[in-house]
């Protein structure tokens, strides 16, 4: 399963799940955007207009790491992931 996986290497939840996918041998794409204005771009636009966004904006949080599944599945749930790895 091919999974994207949006995050900031200044985030510790995010450097925790590329070590959980990196153990599980996870194909996957990281887009790290704390190093590329394209990435932030592409990440701020899903943020923007999915509604998986809506409570993590209320509380102020970010929303990483966040993986989209080759399904097209959006989550914030690292175990979810790795269930369906």
């Amino acid at each position: 399963m091919k999974i994207i996986m949006f995050g900031t290497n200044a985030c510790k939840d995010c450097l925790e799940a590329v070590k959980a996918l990196d153990e599980r041998n996870a194909d996957y794409m990281y887009l790290e955007f704390s190093e590329s204005t394209a990435n932030l771009k592409r990440f701020l636009k899903l943020r923007d207009t999915e509604p998986l966004f809506e409570e993590v904006k209320k509380k102020g949080a970010i929303g990483v790491p966040c993986f989209k599944l080759e399904d097209g599945t959006l989550t914030l749930d690292l175990q979810e992931v790795l269930d369906k790895l």
